[in-house]
């Protein structure tokens, strides 16, 4: 049975900044003007001068006349459109990325420099002592060290050369600049610091990728929160709250496809299939095996006892201060994309779509941009337009002349933390000590004293997280174990195995990704793509399209099912090798005529011999947008470029429909709170913005999950602040009258948990048939009664959400509205969410009120445990058509500037928000017509 457990205070809902939604030109003067005063008051006071606007509008970039740049090899043309957008054509591949790296340096260089300064571990340089504690935990991980090896021994001739030319191009634009003309945040920061920006290397472009397979790495979240589930859940609640995949009901992405080239095709008849748990075969690194299912991992568990829960409380709250790169700390990343053969299209070409859901983010973390040789030949061999990241030359995600391709996060499972016994200088291994690999860092810190750190590493390359916090140290020698595990001596540490910390390919695979020219040039080029383990669809102009899983995944013996940490000292919890490329799967032109990405299964688990993961996402919006896909197919119909673009704006909550028939069926005494229910009658389930339903809906939602499921979690998964009285489990804290304890939630209000996604419309599609769960049962509250079986609590989660709004969004539910809850607050990532108030209204924006949801289509993600504010969303959306490529459309979640006053800076945004996506033009011609400002580059 769940705890016992009352709360006692209300909730903690996330906050933003206020201000303009800014990009319209009438509005620029005035802005202009307060950033004057704003900076009047930060510098003029302090230093007795102020900024001018010819100071703010000296960062602006050139985009008009010539400049002459030392390198190039021959003139280059920049043509931005009207959204300051850049297509870029040279004669060269090298005059190519060198431009490529001048003018992403123009938009965002400042960007670029907290990036490379996050992926070094060395934030603290700009920040100050605010970052040392970050800067220790991404020196332990190493990323830049991993990505100097990389360049120095993976990578192919052509790429160096491409990253050298691009890094030339950047520092071609450093040349000569004070911080200030550089960008607004420079001169920011030139109040407290006296940094200078220096040159950009190859070695920090690539160093990029690393960070964003840090946000996409799998069910590291998942490990950890299911291991600190057991303070206070038994294995069944556990298993209860992970339920398994559905595979009847939410296909998997490969149905008709292939894992391996001599093995086969999945076939019903179960022909070169195999299960979860059988054995592997040799794979190219070691031998492979499988693991053991998806599971709880509860046995492994019991080995560890309490040392790895009190380990795991103290190593969630390193990892939560760690800046998100692309995400949200690994929690809540998904994405969508999908292709449709020609046979079901009005071009009778085919169409591609994707919007990857990642961190809101100001600027974007994506950068629009096209990259064109005047003639494609040896010397000069691409033509492609996408989405980059500003910092890494070439195109991530996009199209050239002959195929397109998308990604959403496959989630496969590429990382694992290990308990380690400690002892004297080294760890237990198999019965043995052995010594730990050290390193000496220094960190620089801005405004004080340098600090050095000692990184400790296993024999086999592990860094032990544990070590960038004393009180991790201190909780490791004082756990207590079971008669499983080693005694204490010296106490504990965690480690972490993750396939990134090994030096590999990506940034090649970017490369042979732009210039394929085909699916075999496409699935060598994926073959490359080893970290982050990516979902891969492909369309091409000959009327093909596909999908193919690449990545280094790691195979375990059937002791380990990577879904909770294990013990370090025992070998058969290594892992066993990695699954061969030819055995990963893949489909190509399947007969059902499309294919559907959007983190479900990649494989049904019967059907493949390896556990890729048990923590897939849970197949509601891939299923969604199927079903879209065949009700617009069935008796013969087509589907057009603006179909596409209106199934990413899908707002169908399929937990509503699920729920909201029970909730109409439950009596009420409170009038009010039958009013709010009636809004429920004759809903059609859509989260529009302006939907008054959509936002009563929601917060019943939000409070069924808080009564079943929340206040009968760890507080170490609950949001800080929310306090509630529970059984006594130690001596802290102050004991009511009933021998209680009062217990505090200790996690951000973004991070925490039942988060609301659709692993909890699983969790609760299974309870609905168990009306008399002890989940379902919840104590009275001051005036609110006791729930003892699901309609009870059914009935207290309507009451509560109907004061709840109340307090929100006033009395008189005719005003009440969706966006006013689902709110986006876009912010700068830097100094706008650390520095003074004054200038985070200079330099945030919002908020925008959304429409769409959680585990919806138009993923417009919030945290239920937290509050309603969106914390992810698509951070852009495209959708390719394959017969004229001048016909696609694409939009960006911000704009093409990281200049705060640029007329750049979030131009798109509104257009985001509304679902509108803008001209994509790709081929001279077209290019021409749209351009608005040509800068020519000359040697």
């Amino acid at each position: 049975m769940p705890p016992n457990t009352t709360a006692t205070t209300g909730d903690t809902a996330t906050t933003g900044v206020a201000s303009s939604t800014t990009g319209r030109k009438k509005g620029r003067k005035a802005r202009l003007l307060v950033l004057v005063l704003v900076l009047a008051i930060i510098g003029g006071i302090a230093y007795g001068s102020y900024w001018s606007i010819s100071t703010v509008r000296a960062s602006f970039p050139q985009t008009k006349g010539s400049i002459t740049l030392d390198g190039l090899s021959g003139p280059v043309d920049v043509k931005r459109d009207g959204n300051g957008i850049p297509q870029v054509y040279a004669s060269s591949d090298e005059d190519l990325f060198m431009a490529q790296g001048y003018v992403q340096a123009q938009d965002r260089f400042y960007e670029m420099d907290v990036r490379r300064h996050l992926t070094s571990g060395r934030l603290s340089e700009m920040f100050g002592k605010s970052q040392v504690k970050n800067d220790e935990f991404l020196r332990t991980l190493g990323w830049d060290r991993i990505a100097k090896q990389e360049y120095d021994t993976k990578l192919s001739a052509s790429t160096k050369k491409y990253l050298q030319a691009y890094a030339k191009g950047v520092n071609a634009y450093l040349k000569g600049k004070d911080g200030a003309e550089i960008s607004l945040e420079y001169a920011a920061l030139g109040f407290t610091n006296d940094y200078k920006p220096v040159e950009w290397t190859p070695v920090d472009s690539v160093s990029w990728l690393k960070a964003m397979a840090w946000d996409l790495r799998g069910n590291m979240q998942d490990e950890i929160d299911r291991a600190l589930m057991t303070s206070r859940l038994d294995p069944q609640q556990i298993a209860d709250l992970y339920p398994e995949y559905p595979y009847s009901r939410n296909k998997p992405i490969v149905q008709e496809g292939q894992y391996s080239e001599l093995s086969g095709t999945f076939q019903q008849s179960g022909a070169a299939s195999g299960s979860q748990g059988t054995a592997g075969t040799t794979g190219s690194q070691g031998t492979t095996g499988t693991g053991t299912g998806t599971g709880t991992g509860t046995g492994t568990q019991s080995a560890t006892g309490s040392a790895l829960t009190s380990q795991l409380a103290g190593l969630y709250k390193v990892l939560d201060d760690v800046p998100a790169a692309v995400g949200v700390n690994g929690q809540g990343i998904g994405s969508n994309s999908w292709v449709v053969s020609g046979k079901y299209t009005i071009t009778k070409k085919p169409l591609l779509a994707n919007d990857p859901h990642l961190s809101a983010s100001l600027p974007s973390v994506w950068y629009q941009m096209g990259l064109h040789c005047r003639s494609v030949s040896a010397k000069c061999q691409y033509d492609v337009s996408g989405y980059t990241f500003a910092g890494m030359p070439g195109v991530i995600i996009g199209h050239n002349a002959d195929i397109a391709w998308g990604m959403t996060n496959s989630g496969v499972d590429v990382s694992d933390l290990y308990l380690e016994k400690l002892s004297g200088e080294g760890y237990l291994y198999d019965g043995k000590v052995r010594p730990f690999k050290t390193r000496e860092e220094t960190i620089e810190v801005a405004g004080g004293d340098a600090k050095k750190i000692v990184v400790r590493q296993t024999a086999d390359g592990m860094p032990l997280l544990s070590d960038r916090d004393d009180e991790l140290v201190q909780v490791g020698r004082r756990a207590t174990v079971n008669t499983a595990a080693p005694d204490r001596g010296d106490g504990y540490g965690i480690a972490l195995r993750w396939t990134a910390l090994d030096p590999g390919t990506s940034m090649d695979a970017v490369f042979a990704l732009d210039r394929a020219a085909g699916w075999s040039d496409f699935r060598s080029a994926a073959a490359l793509f080893d970290v982050p383990s990516q979902n891969l669809i492909y369309a091409d102009t000959k009327n093909h399209i596909g999908y193919t899983l690449p990545g280094k995944i790691p195979t375990r013996s059937s002791a380990a099912d990577g879904s909770v940490p294990v013990p370090g000292w025992d070998a058969k919890y290594r892992w066993t090798g990695f699954v061969k490329d030819d055995e990963l799967p893949y489909e190509y032109d399947p007969e059902r005529g499309y294919i559907v990405t959007a983190n479900q299964a990649v494989v049904d688990k019967d059907k493949y011999p390896y556990t890729l993961t048990g923590d897939w996402g849970y197949g509601t919006r891939s299923q969604r947008i199927t079903d879209l896909i065949e009700s617009k197919i069935k008796d013969g119909g087509k589907i057009s470029t603006d179909d596409m673009r209106q199934m990413q704006m899908d707002n169908s909550s399929e937990i509503a429909k699920l729920l909201v028939p029970k909730l109409l069926k439950i009596n009420l005494d409170d009038k009010s709170v039958r009013d709010a229910q009636k809004l429920l009658e004759g809903w059609d389930y859509t989260q529009d913005a302006d939907s008054a339903a959509a936002a009563y809906f929601n917060a019943v939602w939000r409070n069924v999950l808080k009564l079943a499921f929340g206040n009968k979690l760890p507080r170490e998964l609950r949001v800080k602040g929310q306090c509630l009285w529970v059984d006594k489990t130690d001596s802290t804290g102050p004991l009511d009258d009933d021998g209680k304890v009062r217990e505090c939630g200790e996690r951000d209000a973004d991070q925490a948990q039942p988060d609301g996604g659709d692993r909890w419309f699983e969790v609760v599609r299974k309870l609905m048939d168990k009306p008399d769960s002890d989940w379902w049962k919840t104590p009275e509250r001051g005036t609110r009664p006791a729930a003892t079986d699901r309609d009870s609590l059914f009935a207290r989660a309507m009451i509560d959400a109907r004061w709840e709004l109340t307090s929100k969004l006033g009395k008189d539910i005719d005003t009440w509205s969706w966006g006013r809850l689902h709110r986006l607050f876009l912010k700068n990532q830097t100094l706008g969410t650390g520095g003074p108030k004054a200038l985070q209204y200079v330099l945030n924006r919002g908020p925008w009120k959304l429409s769409g949801g959680e585990a919806t289509v138009n993923a417009s993600g919030w945290n239920a445990a937290g509050g309603y504010n969106v914390v992810w969303v698509p951070s852009m959306r495209m959708v390719v058509n394959l017969a004229d490529l001048d016909k696609s459309k694409w939009i960006n979640l911000t704009g093409a500037s990281g200049h705060a006053f640029s007329a750049h800076y979030t131009d798109q945004t509104g257009k985001w928000a509304k679902g509108e996506l803008l001209p994509w033009a790709f081929s001279e011609g077209a290019v021409g017509k749209s351009t608005s400002d040509t800068l020519v580059l000359r040697p």
